[in-house]
């Protein structure tokens, strides 16, 4: 622990991440919002459903062109407008009543424009640490990242349910605001300049490393947004039992992360920290109860953060600094397209199977992600040895003879 105490005292670390996580809050209030607020306008799961992979949608065509831009127009300007964009889109459907169709085109347009804090932040934070500093910082983010479903759910579940759906989707929009207004403004978005890459768009996912950490994060996140769909299914949106289970879920995530943020990344560690969360989904399946969930989540939580960190690392170390935003912009996007598709499927096997249909999904994803891992050790880059820096962005030097 006293690693990740040397890292939070490092200048801007702590900054830069409160900041980044605030912006980026409302990402674990949008979903349940939307599906408690969409369900209880229309009585519908699989409407609900199809808001959110419209959003869902949105994001996974803008995450890699967004985080592209960064790099030729600079991160201010592209975080500014897309910050504004997408919360005017957020408050009209919150405010709005209309036809599902509609609120998906708008959902859309939200999606498109949703601002890229996470690839920005990943490419800043090789910038501020050292190399040594690198791999247990991702593991620390990935971690406090969970903060974001922890209190997102239990926050947006009780103000949706005691106080209006309308008031938990317009506080979401305040945080996006907030939190995009604190991050824009951090020094450190001034001091670090994304180069403009060489390479054409979409070629970086030739590297084996990126196309497979992009194909395991959208397995995963499918798999646990089938499981928010799966537990608001199971507790309804009538008290606050969906959004407690959540957040038991995410503290499972946040202890595993810390626990295994010191452990080097070797070939099989993806995989096996896929096989930790399947594990969890398999046994979830043998009852929907309360407690046994609560046990089951946490078991499967303890494998989510740290799968999620060596996302991060082994992207980070097989690219070049100037495509590094681009290449979470993909990886974000292949997560985003999970959790549309892992949305949409769980809102239609609730309303045609129940709730444990939801959570057959979730364990197919996660099971899938665990074998697309053990396939794709081979690009699975070995760490132990090494840091998580970017490879450097290197140009023909003229030497003046002597």
């Amino acid at each position: 622990m006293s690693s990740y105490a040397d890292l939070l005292r490092t200048r801007g670390v702590a900054r830069i991440m409160s900041a980044q996580l605030l912006a980026r809050f409302p990402s674990g209030m949008l979903s349940l919002g939307f599906l408690l607020h969409i369900e209880r306008t229309t009585g519908s799961y699989t409407a609900a459903g199809l808001v959110l992979a419209a959003l869902s949608a949105g994001q996974a065509v803008s995450g890699p062109l967004t985080s592209r831009l960064m790099g030729r127009l600079g991160m201010r300007p592209v975080l500014i407008v897309t910050t504004v964009l997408c919360a005017l889109a957020i408050t009209e459907i919150a405010l709005v009543p209309q036809a599902v169709p509609l609120s998906m085109a708008v959902a859309l347009l939200a999606g498109l424009t949703y601002p890229p804090i996470q690839p920005a932040v990943r490419t800043i934070y090789p910038k501020i640490v050292n190399s040594r500093q690198l791999t247990p910082l991702f593991s620390l983010d990935a971690s406090a990242q969970e903060l974001i479903w922890v209190g997102g759910p239990v926050i947006v579940t009780f103000v949706s349910t005691q106080i209006g759906t309308v008031e938990g989707i317009l506080l979401s929009v305040a945080m996006t605001v907030v939190g995009g207004a604190w991050f824009i403004s951090s020094p450190e978005l001034g001091r670090v300049r994304i180069p403009r890459s060489k390479r054409r768009f979409g070629a970086v996912l030739r590297r084996p490393t990126v196309l497979l950490a992009t194909v395991v994060g959208f397995l995963l996140v499918g798999s646990c947004a089938a499981v928010e769909a799966g537990v608001v299914a199971v507790f309804g949106d009538h008290g606050p039992e969906a959004g407690v289970i959540l957040a038991i879920w995410s503290i499972g995530s946040l202890v595993g992360g810390l626990l295994f943020g010191h452990v080097p990344i070797g070939p099989w560690a993806l995989a096996r920290r896929m096989l930790l969360v399947t594990a969890g989904l398999g046994l979830a399946l043998a009852m929907l109860d309360f407690w046994w969930l609560a046990i089951t989540l946490v078991i499967s939580g303890l494998g989510l953060a740290p799968a999620l960190a060596v996302l991060f690392a082994i992207t980070s170390s097989s690219v070049k600094f100037s495509d590094t935003a681009e290449a979470y912009g993909w990886i974000g996007t292949g997560q985003l397209i999970g959790a549309a598709l892992g949305s949409a499927a769980a809102g239609f096997y609730i309303d045609t199977a129940g709730p444990a249909g939801a959570f057959w999904i979730a364990v197919a994803l996660a099971a899938a992600g665990t074998i697309a891992a053990v396939a794709g050790k081979r690009w699975h880059p070995d760490l132990r040895h090494r840091d998580a820096s970017p490879i450097p962005d290197t140009e023909p030097v003229a030497i003046q003879p002597s």
